[in-house]
């Protein structure tokens, strides 16, 4: 995600100059645009916005203490050199609900969606997928305004931590007669819609960008070293391999 409503020129069919956003305003309270409406308050949508954030910090601070994943994941990043201090660089806010998480690369700040992400195991896979987003702009120099960089973490970030054979069925990419098939083109399908909702581009220009660069970004599994699966023992594994790629756990 972007923390501002950066805009880029083109050039239309017509040769005229035409704007296009950066990202939509899909973090209201970051933007400072966010306010309860009555409706909303009187439905229990809104209203309960400090409650909320209280459970969503709790959910952040047991995650950092608690879990294997996110624990390999700091220490990589502090291995980096981009250490990661909890008040600093991880926020809980109030989002539009088609998101769960973002990261800020303008404040190198994760944001989990409060109103959305409301239960531990949903924080664990926002901090997890975002802190791969913090990885590759930490490490490897990622450039969100760069759509070839976007959508090499959106494939990393989705192969990496999403997309196990369930997921893969339940977003229509997987079948019996082609589970090899299913995690690729569940990690594209994920990294498409990541793409899709923070760039203004057609989806046929997205899905371009991903099929370049997906071989390259795919087997790329820095920091962790291996796909992590649903009900498996991924987690625990790459925390027990953590120390052989010099991560101080």
């Amino acid at each position: 995600m972007s923390s501002k409503n950066e805009e880029s020129s083109k050039l239309d069919e017509n040769g005229n100059e035409k704007k296009e956003a950066w990202g939509y305003d899909l973090y209201p309270e970051r933007r400072g645009t966010f306010k309860p409406t009555i409706t909303n308050v009187l439905i229990g949508k809104e209203g309960k916005e400090g409650i909320e954030k209280i459970k969503c910090e709790k959910n952040v601070y047991n995650c950092i203490k608690e879990s294997p994943i996110v624990k390999v994941m700091l220490a990589a990043l502090k291995s980096s050199g981009c250490p990661v201090d909890i008040r600093r660089h991880i926020s809980c806010e109030v989002c539009d609900y088609s998101v769960s998480g973002g990261y800020d690369p303008q404040l190198n700040q994760i944001v989990v969606c409060q109103n959305v992400s409301t239960r531990k195991g949903m924080v664990q896979g926002v901090l997890t997928h975002e802190m791969i987003h913090m990885f590759d702009y930490c490490r490897n120099e990622l450039d969100f305004k760069n759509m070839e960089h976007l959508a090499c973490t959106e494939i990393r970030a989705a192969n990496l931590t999403h997309c196990s054979f369930a997921s893969a069925w339940s977003q229509g990419d997987a079948s019996l007669t082609k589970i090899k098939q299913a995690h690729q083109d569940c990690v594209k399908t994920k990294a498409l819609y990541s793409v899709l909702a923070v760039r203004q581009i057609g989806k046929a220009e997205a899905v371009d960008v991903i099929e370049k660069v997906f071989p390259k970004c795919y087997n790329d599994l820095e920091p962790i070293g291996r796909r992590i699966r649903r009900n498996s023992e991924d987690m625990e594994r790459a925390y027990r391999e953590a120390s052989y790629y010099g991560y101080d756990l």
